[in-house]
């Protein structure tokens, strides 16, 4: 077996005193969706953020192509080509949607420049009528599409998607999820989603994991949580959208 792309072991995260995260282990293969997916408060955002180096972990490993990444700065850990698209969006309210892909792409990338912002625009066409306008006046799911079309702007070898349908209407939670799978499809992009839509997430994933209070309970293919009957009752009773 080849080693995993992203390999999170043993994971403690702590909040001051509270534990946030009860040594968890979870691996992301290249070319895989894999979701993490669990109720609001399972500590599903803080090992988002803890594979981004903020928090760091207190005891455990994170390693990334093969390199031990647990102790490294945030900036160097997206030197490697790790892009967040954070919860709650984060964009550039007052910059245009064209400056915030800009900040998006970094010094490495301008050469690559016209080519991948022609990408996103293929992919959301959303944001090519709205290249002008300003970030902060987007609606919530045009606001989305920049947070991931800025986060794919760095080239990433593995893309972090936390709450990508948090709040949205379902037919553009729908657009999120479908142009995720195309990423994934077409060029093989490396996808990590923590997500609480389960429905949505299960469907588009390859593997995904369960976080209750955080720990990792459960795995399986996305096919195999779909059909579980605890999963079902916990996190799929309801929510079909």
């Amino acid at each position: 077996m080849s080693q995993p792309l992203l390999k999170v072991q043993g994971v403690e995260t702590f909040y001051g005193n509270i534990r946030a995260l009860g040594g968890v282990d979870v691996e992301v293969n290249k070319g895989e969706i894999v979701c993490l997916i669990g109720a609001n408060g399972a500590g599903k955002s803080t090992l988002m953020m803890t594979i981004c180096g903020s928090p760091q972990a207190r005891t455990g490993t994170v390693t990334f192509e093969g390199h031990d990444i647990t102790r490294m700065p945030t900036h160097e850990i997206a030197r490697l080509r790790i892009a967040q698209s954070p919860e709650g969006r984060r964009i550039f309210p007052r910059m245009t949607v064209y400056e915030n892909l800009q900040m998006g792409a970094g010094l490495d990338n301008q050469r690559h420049f016209n080519d991948d912002v022609k990408r996103i625009f293929e992919l959301f066409p959303r944001l090519q009528e709205r290249q002008q306008q300003r970030g902060g006046t987007l609606s919530g799911g045009e606001q989305q599409m920049l947070s991931i079309g800025r986060a794919l702007m760095a080239r990433p070898k593995l893309l972090l998607l936390d709450e990508p349908s948090l709040g949205l209407a379902p037919l553009i939670s729908k657009q999120i999820f479908e142009a995720i799978g195309k990423l994934n499809r077409a060029e093989g992009l490396t996808v990590f989603l923590v997500e609480q839509n389960a429905f949505a997430a299960l469907r588009l994933a390859h593997r995904g994991y369960v976080m209750v209070n955080g720990l990792v309970t459960m795995s399986g293919t996305g096919q195999e949580l779909l059909a579980n009957p605890e999963v079902r009752a916990a996190y799929l009773e309801g929510s079909h959208h």
